[in-house]
């Protein structure tokens, strides 16, 4: 039987408000894209929820599709929750999502109110809860006028089914159509989730993140360790039984080769300031001001610990950031690499 760590709220985790709302969200949150579903170890995914919230992690971060198979990673994370979590659900922040690819037929992806609505009920089944904290639009829909699907995310919360809503991967222009149309609805945008990462910064060259400052929008970003190439696990190749090792893997070889003259350039800039590179990456990320969390995953309770190690890492000097842009500017979407 767990029990949890009552030390957990001593002030190792820190909390930021997301953007102007009332919601504190941890530095580090847990993602469960990947090592929940069914191909993983059910043993060492509780373990590292039950390690995460020890630690002061209080948000778990979802989607319709996580696992695989699809829907997996919320069934198990779900039975988690129930077994081991029930007397704590006020504690956590848990977010769904939907857009993707769910299921067959015309009714199971993009932004219809029929694929949202029904998305969001069939993951509050598998993760056995009443309601998420956080539900969204996965990503824009470009066959599906905007007004459909915020009316579907409104309606969300006027139901009951979620707390907040957000908003992920979509382009400025979209973005603030769909903002302006949820405050229209009577509902405001809580939450913009983007990857970034010191190889993947779109969202601030397009000027999402000014942007997001100014509307007092929170930024939650996901992939900060670039699917873990800023790892350091890559600087001398790709080893046996990476990400990019694994058939099944979204990491490619060719992503790997390709930024892998950056990644031994920062790898140095770390190693010549004693931290190492994942330390680096992440708080460079924590770093911008637009950022309220990074989404980590972890396959073990020890890379879960590594990441949270680096709330510890100073943050970087000036020389630091200024060769961080010249080998790794921001650069927009169109022309980014990972």
């Amino acid at each position: 039987m767990y029990s949890s760590d009552p030390s957990r709220y001593d002030g190792r985790m820190p909390y930021r408000r997301c953007g102007d709302s009332g919601l504190l969200l941890p530095e580090i949150s847990l993602g469960c894209w990947h090592n929940f579903g069914h191909v993983d170890d059910q043993n060492e995914a509780r373990a590292i929820l039950r390690r995460a919230f020890d630690r002061g992690i209080t948000h778990f971060d979802l989607a319709n599709n996580y696992g695989p198979p699809a829907g997996s990673a919320e069934e198990n994370v779900g039975r988690i929750l129930a077994e081991d979590f029930a007397a704590h659900r006020d504690e956590l922040i848990i977010s769904s999502k939907a857009g993707h690819d769910m299921w067959q037929g015309p009714y199971g992806e993009w932004g219809s109110r029929k694929h949202v609505l029904a998305s969001l009920d069939q993951s509050l089944k598998r993760l056995r809860l009443d309601y998420v904290d956080i539900f969204y639009s996965h990503r824009p829909d470009p066959k599906t006028n905007l007004e459909e699907t915020m009316s579907a995310l409104a309606t969300a919360v006027q139901s009951g089914r979620a707390l907040y809503v957000g908003l992920s991967k979509y382009p400025l222009k979209m973005l603030k159509k769909a903002v302006k149309i949820l405050k229209e609805m009577g509902v405001n945008c809580l939450i913009y989730q983007p990857p970034y990462s010191i190889l993947n910064r779109w969202p601030e060259a397009e000027g999402i993140h000014d942007w997001l400052e100014d509307k007092g929008i929170g930024s939650i970003v996901f992939s900060p360790l670039a699917q873990g190439m800023l790892t350091g696990k890559y600087v001398d190749g790709i080893p046996d039984g990476s990400r990019a090792a694994r058939a099944e893997g979204f990491l490619k070889t060719s992503q790997v080769e390709a930024q892998i003259e950056k990644i031994r350039a920062l790898h140095q800039i770390a190693s010549e300031r004693g931290i190492s590179l994942q330390h680096l990456a992440l708080r460079w990320v924590l770093d911008q001001s637009a950022v309220t969390s990074a989404i980590i995953g972890a396959r073990t309770v020890a890379q879960l610990d590594d990441s949270i190690a680096a709330l510890q890492a100073p943050s970087l000097d000036r020389d630091a950031l200024e060769l961080i842009d010249s080998i790794s500017p921001a650069v927009k979407k169109d022309d980014a690499e990972a």
